[in-house]
């Protein structure tokens, strides 16, 4: 199912301007609060028009300005879930179920028979939503979008309320229920890990504009620009000086850095994932920071040790690096003691665009 947005809408703070076009089952929208997400899923499902452009879902206009085509959200066939599930709280699990279906008496039951087998809702079509647990109430919400078959199923930050644990559980559940579905899916998070498990192409937003737009793990790999690393969680960003092909002053790490690759034009920053560091013991070999540590937490999967920049005293550029270690991974550290040096693995660095 293809999608198609070329839009834009004036907020507040910012506009919204996005131009994607998508035939993946499951897309990710990833971004901070306040970024636009859940107000680009009300403009796809027609709670909120756009100020201008179009948007198509398959061979459908469900929006275009210009040749004045607003369709209601009612006879979009557009599925939305929200976070607090907005079931109705006076009615059953099956009332809730039928209220999602379209068509005669007998094919009313027999869906809401199907849904309810399907999402393993048996013996609690009687129950009000007060009295599920939340696994039973994102079930129920799903079941009643899935009754109306509809082509596709917005999903606004639906674990955003819950704990971990519960939170990892009815990702799981969402991922397996979501399985044979044939639409598409599109998910609002600002969980990157979210995210990554979920989508098959990733869009990642700013203050309303497209950060970076292409295959989750294309992304993931080489985020190309610099609040797209940041969004997905690259710890260690540095402001760059380029000096030629093959040198750049890492500004805010205090440290020249040498690469093979040539370094591309428009760099304007380079990124290492905090787990990439390689320790070095005794002299320094190239590309390496001292092992200055500022403070550290061993935790039970993972310790993190966060590393004084080689920047001057007092120049504002006083943030630490941070060097995360894996579980099974300490063991060298336990033995050896602490590293005298961190290295940049060269072919590791992420050259970053603004």
């Amino acid at each position: 199912m293809a999608v198609c947005i070329d839009i834009k809408k004036e907020l507040e703070e910012f506009s919204i301007e996005l131009k994607i076009k998508s035939s993946s089952n499951r897309i990710g929208i990833l971004g901070a609060s306040g970024c636009g997400k859940s107000m680009t899923l009300k403009m796809l499902a027609g709670i909120e028009p756009p100020e201008k452009g179009r948007i198509q879902i398959g061979s459908k206009v469900m929006f275009d300005s210009e040749n004045r085509i607003n369709v209601k959200p009612k006879n979009r066939n557009v599925g939305y879930l929200f976070q607090n599930y907005a079931l109705f709280p006076a009615m059953t699990v099956e009332e809730n179920i039928a209220a999602g279906v379209r068509g005669g008496k007998e094919e009313n039951k027999r869906r809401v028979r199907e849904m309810t087998e399907r999402f393993r809702l048996e013996g609690l079509e009687k129950r009000f939503p007060g009295e599920l647990s939340g696994g039973q109430q994102q079930r129920t919400a799903l079941a009643r979008i899935m009754a109306y078959e509809p082509e596709v199923i917005l999903l606004d930050e639906p674990y955003g309320a819950l704990d971990t644990f519960l939170r990892d559980r009815l990702e799981q559940e969402l991922l397996n229920m979501l399985k044979d579905y044939e639409g598409t899916a599109i998910l609002v998070s600002h969980s990157r890990d979210e995210i990554y498990r979920f989508s098959e192409e990733l869009l990642i937003m700013e203050e309303g504009k497209a950060a970076a737009f292409g295959k989750s793990r294309d992304i993931f790999e080489n985020p190309q620009k610099i609040a797209a690393a940041r969004l997905i969680g690259c710890k260690n960003i540095s402001r760059v000086e380029i000096l030629d092909k093959h040198h750049m002053k890492a500004v805010d790490f205090g440290i020249l850095l040498y690469t093979k690759r040539e370094i591309p034009e428009d760099t304007a920053a380079v990124g290492l994932w905090a787990h990439e560091f390689v320790p070095v013991w005794g002299a320094p070999q190239e590309n390496c920071i001292r092992m200055q540590i500022e403070s550290r937490a061993e935790l039970p999967f993972e310790w993190k040790f966060y590393i004084k920049p080689e920047t001057e005293e007092g120049s504002g550029q006083e943030e630490s690096l941070c060097w995360f270690v894996q579980k099974g991974k300490e063991k060298e550290l336990s033995e050896r003691g602490l590293p005298d040096y961190l290295k940049f693995p060269e072919e590791k660095l992420l050259f970053l665009k603004e």
